[in-house]
């Protein structure tokens, strides 16, 4: 089953996405609120599923994406987790995942422009899988960890690169406003029985320059939910970013950065494409 976030007439909403369009489920569930309290509730998540042989409110070109979750309490971010990209970035996977934290003001939807900041022209890629929390949780044993999982969507951790290494802390160059996204919608995890066996890609201008496979994470998904755990609690909605394969611009030779008029795409089959265009901050 897929969920998205989106805008009807100005309204947010959220609902079911069919092959023939959305059930809107504000309408027809008492007490939806958004999707991230949705996956908090067992009860409403089945009624949402017996909805998923209803007949479409309206057509998926109807409305406008948001985020597919529109406002993260927490965006998780983990770094040099394939090994193939810790090699092209002149690192080595370390004893403990590299962490580090993205606001939601700086995601955007599935289809709207990432903007390039005015004061950088290094605007760099990163093509992720990303893991929706559904159950909230502290001190999560790793063989547990897969129970808190609602699904997966697409990630653009595109990132400021200059900005990025004035210290050697990444905050400020991951979280320019509307640099960004996630999407387009979220693939429920009983629909993928194995996210190892899944692949991401990244391509600028419909030619591949990004691809890895997801069993080859330095640190699995069930170790990243325990460890971060251990720190805070996981809540319904938050975003598990699960790292960039190798092939980002800035280690190119020449480097490759986004620029106006390009268009980056996360392609990860079984899950979705999330497609941005390319403009210059106004």
């Amino acid at each position: 089953m897929k969920f998205v976030s989106y805008r009807h007439q100005g309204a947010s909403s959220f609902g079911v996405l069919l092959e023939e369009g959305i059930v809107d489920l504000p309408r027809r569930l008492a007490g939806a609120k958004d999707l991230a309290s949705l996956l908090a509730s067992p009860a409403q998540l089945d009624e949402a599923r017996s909805l998923a042989a209803s007949k479409a409110d309206f057509a998926l070109s109807d409305v406008a994406l948001d985020p597919v979750i529109p406002r993260p309490g927490k965006v998780i971010c983990v770094g040099i987790n394939f090994v193939d990209h810790a090699a092209e970035a002149g690192r080595t996977v370390g004893k403990y995942p590299v962490i580090f934290q993205r606001y939601a003001e700086s995601l955007v939807a599935h289809g709207a422009p990432l903007l390039r900041p005015r004061v950088s022209q290094q605007f760099d890629f990163e093509a992720e899988l990303a893991v929706v929390i559904g159950k909230g949780g502290a001190h999560i044993a790793p063989e547990d960890a897969m129970d808190h999982v609602a699904g997966y969507t697409c990630f653009n951790d595109a990132s400021v690169r200059d900005w990025q290494f004035h210290t050697h802390q990444y905050g400020m160059g991951k979280n320019f406003r509307a640099t960004g996204s996630l999407g387009p919608w979220l693939v429920t995890a009983d629909e993928i029985p194995d996210y190892r066996q899944l692949s991401v890609q990244g391509l600028l201008n419909g030619e591949r320059l990004q691809q890895g496979r997801l069993a080859d994470l330095a640190f699995d998904i069930p170790n990243l939910i325990a460890y971060v755990s251990q720190a805070l609690d996981w809540q319904p909605g938050d975003i598990l970013a699960t790292g960039t394969p190798s092939g980002i611009g800035f280690k190119r030779k020449p480097p490759i950065f986004l620029q106006p008029g390009d268009t980056f795409e996360v392609a990860i089959p079984g899950v979705g494409t999330l497609s941005n265009p390319v403009a210059d901050e106004g």
